[in-house]
């Protein structure tokens, strides 16, 4: 399957009867600010670099983000903190996300998420995100990614069963894989998974991911790109 395919499936995508009428009810009755936009209110496709070798997975689109721009980490404080960060580390042309027209290119990076749909109090359901999984796992085939960086608790378990329940002889992850900021691991399919919290609000906001703590995942995940495999073990 192409990504052209797949984002056509994923657009006709009405398998969560809670998030369809979520996602187009909050385009339809808008926010105040945004009275002159016309919403996107769709699934939300991945973005990025076709080739990328490095993949970030989120969470889900925000109601007034990516639901209204149709672009992933597009619209909201948390695209502001992430592109900004990539700009720095060399992934985005520029540090600005406002909408799908902005100019805005990635070079070897691919921006992805768990689920494409806003829910409601930006909490999918454990079976909205089953629902959704195909959509990544077939992304992280088409695109094979060297690098996964999991944005977030949820992201990083949702990799981690699409990576560990294709596996025939070990459907399980170690135990030693746990989710931390700055964390990195080598998956059993030779995967690099790093790990970041979400570039939220509230971990923002409140200090909890600050801007320092985010450029060093892409300080890390710039020289694991870069590196050869014999290199790898002595930078992380």
């Amino acid at each position: 399957m192409s990504l052209e395919s797949l984002n056509t499936d994923l657009l006709a995508c009405r398998k969560c009867p809670r998030l369809v009428a979520w996602r187009e009810e909050v385009a339809r009755v808008k926010r105040r600010a945004y009275r002159d936009w016309e919403y996107w209110g769709k699934p939300v496709p991945g973005f990025g670099d076709p080739r990328a070798r490095v993949m970030a997975v989120g969470l889900a689109p925000g109601a007034h983000g990516s639901n209204r721009t149709g672009r992933m980490f597009t619209g909201d404080a948390s695209g502001e903190f992430l592109y900004a960060a990539l700009f720095r580390a060399g992934f985005a042309n520029q540090p600005e996300s406002r909408h799908r027209d902005d100019g805005l290119t990635l070079k070897n990076l691919y921006i992805t998420a768990v689920c494409r749909c806003a829910p409601p109090g930006n909490k999918p359901s454990p079976q909205e995100m089953v629902n959704c999984q195909p959509y990544l796992a077939q992304e992280i085939e088409i695109i094979q990614p060297r690098i996964l960086v999991a944005l977030g608790r949820v992201a990083f378990e949702r990799i981690l069963r699409i990576i560990y329940d294709g596996q025939e002889t070990n459907n399980e992850c170690p135990s030693p894989v746990t989710f931390a900021h700055g964390a990195a691991y080598q998956l059993i399919t030779g995967h690099w998974l790093l790990c970041s919290y979400h570039p939220s609000r509230q971990n923002t906001q409140t200090g909890r991911l600050t801007p320092k703590m985010f450029d060093e995942v892409w300080t890390n995940t710039r020289e694991v790109f870069d590196a050869t495999p014999q290199q790898i073990s002595s930078l992380l």
